[in-house]
This record gives structure tokens, sequence and C-alpha cells, in this order.
């Protein structure tokens, strides 16, 4: 969602005091400050909740310029690869100041706070009144942009609900996962509403008809959502030293700058299974693409060199080798701008199959089981391997784990066969392989 802002203007006064927001999001660039939503008058009045440079979160109400409410969290919000879910839940007429404002991370309450402002009791925040209080999803007014992606984005006017409204705890993994069904403890309220349940559907679908309009930007469906999370490149995850890595577009375009070799890896890494992923050449200078191992103990190293440091790690050059342990032989094609580099790891059978624009290289056959007809490597049993890349003075490539797209320009053309149903993909998906992702792990 860089750079895009949703906005509605309510057009019936509902309660100041009592609301909820309920809404699931998944982080792609750390550090810097960015605004998820703000109900606003104008810039003194206003209420908001943005994460911070150091990546805590703030939830504040201004009047008149002051802060008449200001919450910042202890905790710190850096997860790239998996999905929050944050319900802000407030009445300001209760009695004890901490009732007047709940907010929950994935089912659990918040109680320790860097700054811990409550609002007074019955105080009338910014918000919910007609032709006023503005509601912007996104942005802070055209700024601080939240980068990432956002949905089942959910708002219940007139209640302070629980957490349990909106997810629930899985009885098999113990971890927060998604109702895709909500409903309110009494009703929606007039102004309530729901938006981002089918892809990038801005339509009310709560018992209301508050749809929202696209205020700028672009806003771009994606296939990985709360409840089938796909791999994305994990920006905390690499070797940088000087410039480093630029990971965007929902962690899934990387560049890197005018510096020295470094490495970037994925953040899915399963040991068993058959999975399937595609990356798109941007910029070609000096990459290598293929897959580390997790067990290599130098993944933050200075050296940069991923697919040369251990013979675990197995990598695909631009001019056509397979590249492990410092050794490199002929295998394929070379790789040039706008290619698609294809990869088929089969952890069952140990094998490693590399592909370019719909072709295995090396007579590969990656349906071949334990034969490993054309296999680029053999892989070690039970081991962890996560997608990765090398990079190098301007390096761009852009990973497509199953979404359809390797950037906001450039998306599959015409998807190929996937006997699994798990992802988009511009090339037919070996059967028996399927995207990385929670579903493509339980398949």
């Amino acid at each position: 969602m860089a750079n895009t802002q949703l906005q509605k203007t309510p057009t019936n006064t509902n309660s100041r005091q009592k609301f909820t927001f309920s809404f699931w999001l998944k982080r792609s660039k750390l550090s810097s400050e960015q605004c998820v939503w703000t109900t606003r008058l104008n810039s003194s009045n206003n209420t908001l909740f943005r994460f911070n440079a150091n990546d805590t979160f703030t939830f504040k109400g201004a009047k008149s310029g002051s802060d008449a409410m200001n919450l910042i969290s202890n905790a710190l919000f850096r997860d790239t690869s998996g999905w929050y879910n944050v319900v802000i839940a407030v009445d300001t007429t209760q009695l004890t100041d901490t009732n007047r404002v709940k907010i929950y991370v994935n089912g659990v309450q918040e109680t320790s706070f860097a700054t811990a402002t409550y609002p007074s009791q019955n105080l009338s925040l910014e918000i919910n009144e007609a032709g006023n209080q503005e509601c912007l999803i996104g942005s802070e007014n055209n700024q601080n942009y939240f980068d990432g992606s956002m949905s089942y984005f959910a708002f219940v006017s007139e209640t302070q609900e629980l957490p349990g409204i909106f997810g629930e705890t899985d009885s098999t993994t113990g971890e927060w996962k998604i109702k895709t069904t909500i409903t309110p403890s009494v009703a929606w309220g007039t102004n309530g509403f729901l938006i981002l349940v089918n892809g990038n559907s801005l339509t009310d679908e709560s018992t209301n008809s508050n749809n929202f309009a696209l205020g700028g930007g672009t806003l771009t469906k994606t296939e990985d959502c709360p409840s089938n999370v796909f791999s994305t490149i994990n920006v905390l995850y690499n070797q940088t030293t000087g410039q480093g890595v630029t990971v965007t577009f929902g962690n899934n375009l990387v560049y890197y700058g005018s510096d020295s070799s470094r490495s970037c890896i994925g953040s899915t890494s399963p040991s068993s299974g058959k999975y399937y992923y595609e990356a798109k050449v941007f910029d070609n200078t000096n990459l290598v693409l293929g897959i580390v191992n997790l067990a290599w103990g130098n993944l933050n190293g200075a050296s940069g060199y991923a697919f040369h440091d251990d013979a675990l790690n197995f990598g695909y050059d631009l001019s056509g080798q397979k590249t492990s342990g410092g050794t490199a032989t002929a295998f394929g094609s070379a790789m040039s701008n706008n290619d698609i580099f294809m990869c088929a790891m089969d952890l069952d059978n140990q094998k490693l199959y590399f592909g370019l624009n719909g072709t295995w290289q090396g007579s590969g056959d990656p349906t071949s089981g334990a034969t490993g007809t054309g296999s680029a490597f053999n892989l070690a049993s039970g081991a962890n391997y996560a997608a990765a890349c090398r990079l190098r003075n301007g390096t761009q490539v852009g990973f497509n784990f199953g979404n359809g797209y390797y950037s906001s320009s450039s998306q599959v053309s015409s998807a190929g066969t996937n006997a699994s149903g798990n992802g988009i993909f511009e090339y037919d998906v070996p059967t028996g392989y399927t995207a990385l992702s929670t579903k493509g792990l339980n398949l």
C-alpha cells in the first residue's frame, strides 16, 4: 500500500466515546514513521494509529494541537513475514483510565507502554462526526504512508469490542487466526464498515454501505492474506554493509545500491515437501539466484558471498553456471534483464532444479522423484532451505512466491497451470509442487 490512501467522510454522527478498530496487516518497510489510519478534522484535531521510526506503535488523539491521549508501546513490531491483527477498543466513559483504551495484538492485550496518557473520562475524540473527521486508511493525510499489506479492515462504531470478535486461537497451532465472519456484539453502528475483504475491494461488507474511495496511489490485490501467508524476502535477515538492500512491494522486490556484494534471503524455510518460486530480473548486475541452507552460520556475515561460502548453498548465476561452495560449473543459459528464473526444490527427494523462461535447464525434470533427472544439486536431508539472491552494484530482482506479481508494474501475463491451486505463476508449476505459503506447507 505504499503511497496509497483510502478515504471516506462519515455522513452520520455516532458516538465519539465508544468504538473499535480491527485490521490485519503485514509490514514491509521498517524503521520509518508510517500511519495505518487517522480520523481527522485537521492537523491539530485528529486520532491516529501509526508505527514509529523505532518500530513501536503510537495510538494518539490530538485536541487543539495537544495530546489528549497518547499510548506508545514498548514492544517492537518488526516481523515482515507474518500478519499482525491489531484491535483498538475505546470507551472513554469507563471509570478506570486503563479500561478506556485497550489495544490487542494477535489476541493479546498490550499493557507495557513507554508513554501512557489515557483519555480523560467521557472525552469525545476526533471521530464519527458527520461531514468532518474524515477517515483515512494508509496514510496521515497524504504523508507517512503505510508500506505493506492490509486485510479485513473493520470499524465498529459505538461499541468497545473484544478481540474474539475478529480472531481466535487455533486449537492445533496455538496461533491467532482470522475470523472471516465478523459479528459485532451489538451492531456495526451507523458508521461501521468492513473493507479489504475480497482482495482490494473497497466495498463495505458490513451490514452498512459505507464504501471507501481510493484517494491516491494504487491498491494491488495480493494472494497473501491472513489465512494463507506467502513467503516474502526477510529484510532483517540479510548481509548488509554500506548501502545494503532495499526491499519493497510487499517485501518481494529487492534492490541493491552501488556497493560490494551482499546477499538477501526469503523468510519461509521448509525442510520437507516440494516447492516452486519465480523471480524476474530487472537489473542483472552480478545477480545469483537460488536457495540457502539456514544452518549456514554466516547469514548476517560480512562477506556477502552466500553461494560461495558454503557447500549447502546453491545458486544459478548470470552466465548460466550453477554455483555452490566456491565452485561454479556450466549448466544452462545466461540470465538477461526481463528473464524469469524458476526454482523447484524437492525436499522429499533432496533434489534442486533451475529453470529459465519456461524451460528447465540441464534437461531437468522436477517430477522425476528420486531419480533426479537433470537436477542441479543434491540437497541435504532434513535441512531448512529458503529462497535467496546475491546482489551487487544496482542489482534489482522481483520475487513471485505465488502472488502473481514481480513488481507494481510487472505481473504474470498468462498464468501457467498449478495443480495445487495455490498461487499464481507465469509458468506451469510441476505436478506435486506448490507455493511457499502456509497452505503449501500443509498440503
